[in-house]
């Protein structure tokens, strides 16, 4: 167990999970003294967490070191990163331009999927990422970047792009979520008949 525990992509999920409550105290910084700086360090730090989720993965690939601890924690890590940064940037309120619908929906279907996954994964299958998925959350992660480091930088004010960006993988995480549930039920009517 401690092997798993301890292993290298496993610390780097952990570090993902331990840096969302910084990230959400440092826009809580901003929110509350108009501290600049807050932002910037907020997107710092939240660009590391991104770059480690690409690595955590390689590496326990190339090492052989993928665990089932590891493959809890990952998507967990990716929940809770961008869920509560979501839910921070509605709080900070409308000039951040993120609507708390759109939050919703994202954390909405984050839970539907997480869930089929439990009832999968006590059927014996594995739902794992597709493209789709992946796509999904790539964009959700470019779209938070972008809205984090709000503040116009050489004249260009990035947060038109995290707009558009949002509301890309707003349609990318209901089509992706339908997707996977649609595959699921047709999968679980064909076992159950």
């Amino acid at each position: 167990m401690k092997k798993d525990l301890f292993n290298l992509p496993n610390c780097l999920t952990m570090a993902r999970i331990l840096a969302a409550p910084v990230i959400v105290f440092l826009l809580y910084l901003e929110m509350w003294y108009r501290f600049q700086w807050g932002s910037y360090m907020a997107f710092g730090l939240y660009f590391v967490a991104s770059v480690t989720d690409y690595f955590d993965g390689v590496i326990a690939r190339k090492q052989n070191l993928i665990t089932s601890l590891g493959k809890f924690l990952d998507p967990l890590a990716d929940k809770l990163l961008i869920g509560s940064l979501l839910i921070m940037l509605v709080k900070l309120g409308d000039g951040w331009g993120v609507p708390a619908w759109v939050v919703i929906i994202i954390i909405g279907r984050e839970l539907a999927v997480t869930g089929m996954r439990a009832i999968a994964a006590e059927m014996g299958e594995v739902v794992a990422a597709d493209k789709l998925g992946k796509a999904k959350t790539m964009a959700q992660s470019l779209a938070v970047g972008f809205l984090i480091f709000h503040y116009p930088f050489f004249g260009w004010d990035p947060r038109p792009t995290g707009r558009v960006l949002l509301y890309f993988a707003l349609v990318l995480t209901v089509v992706s979520g339908g997707h996977y549930l649609y595959n699921f039920y047709k999968k679980w009517i064909s076992v159950s008949e």
